[in-house]
């Protein structure tokens, strides 16, 4: 067991003296500084600003796997890398950000929710690890963290926009906080956006619907970003409960032709 083990770390070793990819992982980079400078920014009391660091991290964290597909470059190294990345830029600095912005009054309550946020996010992240290749591409299991600290950020932003201050529907925020950590850590199925439909040729009507849909988004950014973040992240509790009845059916289908076949093999 042991000469196993050795052999796994001799070959790990190996990996990374051949050398790594520096694109992809200098792209992951310029996610976790822009994490860490969202933390500087909620240590300096800068909130908006911290929570436009955690969108600017969310956008190289979407880059960093492209980048990696696109040019062939996907190596194991990137991977525990881009996890590490992610439970900073995206667990650690939206949990503390809305510890110091909204949830210090509540005191233990609040420190609790903050953390209940930053461990449902790695637990989210080492699941993700885990399945990633049992699981389909088109859905995701579980909320995913940047969209949990996207959506952390937009309500910042959205607070910010209407000038309400951080006591204004403080209830709201903490329940919202635990919330996501649920989310992260359920059943729930997400869209992934990696379906290979997009990409392909469209109805025109779709090229119109998107072309309205970006002028609503400058028209009012902050409002529209905070929309789009609640309905996704409401998107999976919401897709379980209508497709309830037809998993039921289903089920009950899988269940009877079990039966069904348990009674032939006992003839």
């Amino acid at each position: 067991m042991n000469t196993g083990l050795q052999g796994e770390r001799v070959e790990k070793t190996e990996s990374i003296k051949r050398g790594i990819y520096i694109l992809p992982n200098l792209v992951t980079t310029g996610s976790l500084f822009a994490g860490f400078y969202s933390l500087v920014s909620t240590l300096n009391g800068n909130y908006s600003a911290a929570a436009i660091w955690i969108f600017i991290s969310a956008v190289c964290d979407g880059l960093d796997g492209k980048v990696a597909r696109m040019t062939g470059t996907t190596s194991k190294f990137g991977v525990e890398y881009d996890s590490l990345a992610d439970l900073v830029a995206f667990g650690v600095t939206p949990g503390l950000m809305m510890y110091a912005w909204a949830l210090k009054p509540f005191g233990r309550l609040g420190w609790l929710a903050a953390f209940l946020f930053v461990v449902c996010g790695a637990l989210r992240l080492a699941r993700f690890n885990v399945q990633v290749n049992t699981v389909e591409s088109k859905r995701f299991v579980g909320l995913p963290i940047p969209a949990a600290a996207s959506m952390v950020a937009a309500t910042v932003l959205f607070f910010y926009h209407f000038g309400w201050p951080s006591s204004y529907k403080r209830l709201a925020i903490i329940a919202l906080i635990y919330l996501l950590a649920f989310l992260m850590v359920s059943s729930f199925r997400y869209y992934s956006f990696k379906d290979p439909a997009l990409i392909k040729r469209q109805p025109f009507g779709f090229l119109l619907l998107a072309v309205v849909l970006l002028i609503v988004v400058v028209a009012e950014p902050v409002v529209m970003t905070f929309s789009i973040m609640l309905i996704y992240v409401l998107s999976g509790p919401v897709a379980f409960v209508l497709t309830w009845p037809r998993r039921r059916r289903l089920e009950k289908a899988v269940h009877k032709g079990r039966e069904a076949v348990h009674r032939e093999g006992e003839l």
